[in-house]
């Protein structure tokens, strides 16, 4: 389905922009910011229309998506180039994830995503479908911070001063949610509209959160 293509995209999207440290309005962030909390928007669609677990469906794609991207990006800059090529440098640079930067892009995102989408489930459970805006900020705000609680430290750990790096954690997470707040009046109608068009609104009774529940998948 097309959001879970668009969502899949932003994943692999955001991991190569993530190499990318900005400023941003005086905070520092990483490029990942830009496209990144795109993600958990299309998650909380997923998640509201068809369930928890359309959405472990899309997460665990996505979680292929970023391992098959690292993997074949690392078999690339492993084959040697011919001596008249001269983006060698420069390709490598871009694609030659550190093995501590993968394995903390491929954690925070397993964990940031399924902590989106298990809160918005039971919240929408507990409201009864109301208050759509409220489930989303708040599962926003939960997952991209356990994301970004997971990802700097293990990427930047001693590479990045200690108070710089709770800084980035700190920024990360407000600006991703702040994303979020932002995109809600287009996130209530595209939510509308796809439960209009595919006439599903999904509630996750006796609904199974294991994340490894192979079967639901």
């Amino acid at each position: 389905m097309l959001t879970g293509i668009l969502f899949n995209i932003c994943l692999v999207t955001s991991n190569l922009l993530e190499i990318k440290v900005i400023q941003l309005f005086g905070f520092t962030a990483t490029a990942g910011l830009l496209i990144f909390p795109l993600s958990y928007i299309l998650n909380d669609c997923i998640a509201e229309v068809w369930g928890f677990k359309k959405a472990r469906l899309i997460i665990w794609c996505g979680f292929a998506s970023n391992f098959l991207l690292i993997a074949f990006s690392q078999l690339a800059v492993r084959i040697p180039a011919p001596s008249f090529w001269e983006g060698e440098e420069a390709f490598n640079f871009v694609f030659g994830l550190a093995p501590r930067i993968a394995v903390a892009s491929l954690i925070a995102f397993l964990t940031g995503s399924f902590i989106n989408a298990y809160v918005m489930s039971r919240m929408k459970i507990l409201s009864r479908g109301k208050r759509f805006s409220l489930r989303a900020i708040v599962s926003t705000l939960a997952g991209e911070s356990a994301d970004s609680l997971i990802f700097f430290p293990i990427a930047f750990g001693g590479l990045v001063p200690f108070p710089e790096l709770l800084i980035m954690i700190g920024t990360q997470a407000f600006l991703k949610s702040l994303y979020e707040v932002f995109a809600l009046p287009l996130t209530i109608r595209v939510v509308k509209y796809i439960k209009k068009v595919d006439g599903q609104d999904v509630y996750d009774v006796n609904t199974s959160y294991n994340i490894l529940h192979i079967k639901d998948i």
